[in-house]
């Protein structure tokens, strides 16, 4: 630390309590300063020597003692007695944590050039400009007390001088980095300490980018806020860094911020949080997206208003593809009766939609069909996470149906290129949901695409007692089709003698020719098979799912693979006499030639 050395006489003030008086004197003292509690027994000459306000103050005849009263003087009794002491030419000690305050106490005092050369301002502003706002700690330091000082300090340009120190030296080259700075988080490995160069010679490691964030922690959130600002004002450091350097600060500030513990806090949290938010860089990345998650969190528990909110938010959905699922797990505050907060992870992710459509038409310069256009890379990943957290909030019995629905139809069907995600958190929704009537189910499923289904998940779907009879048929078809379709190139393949004749010799139905096929049996069946599908599923499925077997079949037999067939084990426990309902769905599934079957559906949990 800097610091200078004024005076040469012997300090010979006397500290007695709340008395202070000067000591190894023959004079007898003639004037008195109080301030607060604190008595200053002093001399005229030596005070008005130096200060301009004490010769207003004090007349020069007369000699009775005389009292003087100072209540306002910035820096109190101790900046006083360092401003006393200057004047009796006595040993001042000046260094980073009482400059500022002898600075504005001369000032107050008019210890200026006119009353004397050499005087206390002047030398407190060559101290200032030739060592402490050189120091890159020192001038962290003082920036610290200025605070104390106001408006003072603010007056006389020393907050303003130390921001500008402070903000030159954080947006210096790393290669010119040459005072001391401290750096207790993790580094990268090839920043460590010291490395090895080819030839074997040792080198010292290059300065960290982020090299002044950790000293910045110590100042309050005002000062704070006006370093930031100044270095981004410069422009020579990167939005990241500086995005680094926020999220330091943060977590020094509020320890809680990074843990899963509620954060509690009050208006002064509050402040602070509204605060950061504002000091992010507004570009994206400058930040990762869990930090800034962490952020909206906090804020919408402590309720620090609906601006900074939607900030947070916008700038949530900009990056929404780095996001987790349990980064989006955002709980509800006081009212709300589900767990977590879904509106706002809607808001979110129709930011980040609308985003990722307007970024498409830039790159095809026109407009953009969701349901024709490849989906983004980010896309793909924001549909992953939406269908995991879909997966969470279904487990909360207080999840409105049709919150669900929007949330999941937020992300076009075609984002998605399977769907076991989705069907593993519609699953988990009727099963927290048992109560969910016939056409709330047909809406939660109808957001499934059974085509996309993988082979376990079409295998998990078929036993699924939770599901729609029409939706494990739908799944069924198009597992049978998949199989056929795959034989039908096996044996085309076989039959052909090369690879090239196996190519032209194959034939794929394609995602089109499925939907052409399941039209020709739509028209085979005419319009019985949906009414008593309907029927059926009213009838809670008990007609074609009775004591293990289908009315009018026999015992069925694992189908081979080679076959393409699928067996659907039917609900134990439900028995009934037949009826045209199980006529209906026994030519259904005749019709997709399923095997017959006995053995009854077994109960599968929840897709996990």
């Amino acid at each position: 630390m800097k610091f200078m050395k004024l005076g040469s006489n012997p300090d010979t003030f006397q500290d007695d309590g709340n008395e202070i008086s000067i000591v190894a004197t023959e004079l007898v003292s003639d004037v008195t300063v109080r301030i607060g509690t604190t008595k200053f027994y002093l001399h005229k000459f030596p005070l008005l020597s130096k200060c301009a306000r004490f010769q207003k103050m004090i007349p020069t005849t007369g000699d009775e003692n005389i009292e003087i009263l100072i209540h306002d003087i910035p820096g109190g009794a101790k900046a006083f007695e360092i401003c006393a002491k200057f004047c009796y030419g006595m040993i001042v000690t000046l260094n980073a944590y009482n400059v500022i305050a002898a600075r504005c106490a001369a000032e107050y005092l008019e210890m200026n050039e006119t009353v004397d050369k050499g005087n206390l301002i002047y030398k407190i502003d060559v101290f200032l400009g030739s060592s402490i706002f050189r120091s890159w700690k020192d001038s962290i330091i003082v920036l610290g007390t200025t605070k104390a000082h106001l408006p003072w300090s603010e007056d006389l340009k020393l907050v303003s001088h130390c921001i500008d120190s402070i903000a030159s030296k954080a947006s210096t080259d790393t290669s010119k980095v040459e005072w001391s700075y401290s750096y207790n988080r993790k580094k990268l490995p090839t920043e460590n300490g010291l490395d090895l160069e080819w030839n074997g010679v040792k080198r010292q490691q290059s300065v960290p980018h982020d090299w002044w964030a950790e000293d910045l922690t110590d100042l309050d959130i005002d000062s704070y806020k006006q370093v930031i600002t100044a270095i981004k004002t410069k422009g020579m450091v990167p939005k990241d860094v500086i995005g680094e350097a926020i999220k330091a600060y943060t977590y020094r500030k509020l320890p809680s911020l990074s843990k899963v513990s509620m954060v509690h806090g009050d208006a002064k949290v509050r402040a602070m949080l509204v605060t950061i938010t504002c000091l992010l860089p507004s570009e994206k990345g400058s930040v990762s997206c869990s930090f800034l998650l962490k952020l909206l969190k906090a804020t919408n528990l402590l309720k620090c208003g609906e601006l900074c909110r939607k900030e947070l938010m916008k700038r949530i959905g900009r990056q929404l593809d780095e996001a987790s699922v349990s980064d989006l797990l955002i709980p509800t505050v006081d009212g709300e009766t589900t767990v977590y907060d879904i509106d706002m992870i809607l808001s979110i992710v129709e930011e980040f939609v609308r985003q990722d459509t307007k970024n498409a038409q830039k790159h095809n310069s026109g407009e953009v069909d969701v349901h024709v256009q490849a989906p983004s890379a980010s896309m793909i990943k924001v549909a992953k996470v939406v269908d995991g957290y879909l997966a969470e909030v279904a487990k909360d019995p207080n999840t409105p149906i049709l919150k669900f629905i929007h949330l999941a139809e937020t992300i076009s069907v075609n984002t998605r290129p399977v769907h076991d995600g989705l069907y593993r958190a519609i699953d988990m929704y009727l099963k927290e949901h048992p109560s969910l009537g016939k056409s709330d189910k047909k809406k939660l499923c109808s957001l499934m695409d059974c085509k996309k289904l993988s082979p376990d998940a079409c295998a998990h779907a078929v036993q699924n007692e939770r599901l729609p009879l029409r939706t494990v048929v739908q799944v069924l078809y198009h597992e049978q089709t998949r199989a056929s379709a795959a034989v039908t190139i096996r044996a085309d393949s076989i039959c052909v003698g090369s690879y090239e004749s196996s190519r032209s010799g194959a034939t794929t139905n394609t995602e089109d020719e499925w939907d052409g096929v399941m039209a020709v049996e739509d028209l085979s069946l005419s319009n019985s098979k949906t009414n008593k599908l309907d029927k059926c599923e009213t009838d809670g499925n008990a007609k074609i799912r009775s004591n293990g077997k289908v009315k009018g079949g026999a015992t069925p037999k694992k189908a081979a693979a080679a076959h393409g067939k699928t067996t659907v084990p039917s609900k134990g426990g439900q028995c009934g006499e037949r009826s045209s309902s199980d006529s209906s769905d026994s030519a259904i599934l005749q019709k997709l030639e399923l095997p017959k079957r006995t053995p009854s559906r077994s109960t599968k949990p929840a897709v996990v």
